[in-house]
């Protein structure tokens, strides 16, 4: 069991794990984190971790160090790297948590299980990021949407490591705690393989995208094809935010060949009225390929592409986007409307 005031180590010092270590820190929450980012340390050690929220920006001192103190052991490890970079993270941290710690997991896709395997499920919990941030500087973080976390056990058993961890992290954003953390994870990751894809391949932030009915029209078929899958593995989805309900939004075969309905227009209003809500957030994929690294695509468009084989499904606007994303941090493709409206007539 964690303590009342336990030590943290934050792995991961982008858009994410920088609003949180810099929030904790504010809360005046014993917090370490790390990047191995050189100009990210730079920045932050000269005028400490500056927070953009609603137009104000902050400066908040943060101890931000290269790896994790050989030295020192922390009650609650909160890895916020790319998916790619996850396992390494886990890795690294291991020596530093301390006996009864946890690893608290928030990237996108559905990283506990992998993690689980490298410091035993019972050190894991899951927390789902239902908020948005980006670095548009090295140690500049922007909110760039607001929201808060859902926190749950691999087993579904919600307990009072569980609930400490949500105390923790009310200081960053809202927080409530699942019995179905596995639903949650595939609620967003049907999300994410529209949002953090489609962001990807136009370059664009979400605003101006979700304003575009083909545009729409691709998220939806993305989604339908992961609630499928989902379904497949018998996975009891959960609202997004409270208030996505992906059952109902994933289009039926005859919404899949109508020129229109009254369904299918009210499923693309509902996906406007979220798109305009997350207008501001900017795919992390693009901003891992813009830094050179790997994108997260395979952990998300190619993790449902992957166990739709595996349930004799196919996915193939999700594998068109695998294909696309990946084009693009090789440099064979460029980021482009022209390229998302070339997604959408291929996958006619």
């Amino acid at each position: 069991m964690i303590s009342d005031s336990p030590r943290v180590l934050v792995v991961g010092a982008g858009g994410i794990g920088g609003i949180v270590a810099a929030h904790l820190a504010e809360a005046e929450v014993d917090v370490t984190a790390v990047s191995t980012n050189t100009a990210i340390r730079d920045a932050v050690a000269a005028g400490g971790a500056r927070i953009t929220d609603d137009g104000d920006t902050r400066a908040v001192p943060l101890r931000l160090v290269p790896a994790p103190p050989p030295d020192e052991r922390f009650d609650v490890v909160i890895l916020a790297t790319q998916p790619p970079q996850i396992e390494d993270a886990a890795r690294t941290a291991l020596p530093a948590l301390a006996d009864g710690g946890v690893c608290v997991v928030l990237p996108n896709g559905l990283c506990e299980p992998r993690i689980a395997r490298i410091v035993g499920a019972e050190r894991v919990i899951g927390a789902i990021v239902a908020w948005g941030a980006s670095m548009p500087s090295p140690g500049h973080y922007e909110r760039t949407a607001a929201g808060g976390f859902t926190i749950g056990r691999l087993d579904g058993a919600p307990d009072d490591t569980c609930r400490r961890v949500a105390a923790l992290l009310e200081a960053v954003g809202p927080t409530v705690v699942t019995d179905n953390l596995l639903g949650a994870r595939w609620s967003k990751l049907a999300l994410n393989c529209a949002i953090s894809s489609l962001g990807t391949i136009a370059g664009e932030r979400l605003g101006p995208l979700v304003r575009v009915r083909r545009y729409r029209r691709l998220a939806l078929e993305i989604m339908t094809e992961v609630v499928a899958v989902a379904r497949a593995e018998r996975v009891r989805l959960e609202k997004v935010a409270g208030t996505l309900d992906l059952e109902w939004i994933a289009l039926t075969e005859g919404e899949r060949t109508a020129a229109g309905s009254a369904a299918l227009t009210a499923k693309h209003a509902l996906l406007l009225a979220v798109g305009l809500r997350y207008r501001k957030m900017r795919s992390s994929m693009l901003a891992a390929i813009e830094r050179g690294r790997t994108p997260a695509v395979d952990f998300l468009n190619g993790e449902v592409v992957d166990r739709a084989a595996l349930h004799g499904l196919t996915a193939p606007v999700n594998q068109r986007v695998v294909a696309l994303v990946h084009a693009i941090a090789r440099g064979e493709a460029r980021s482009s409307r022209a390229l998302l409206d070339r997604l959408f007539d291929e996958t006619r």
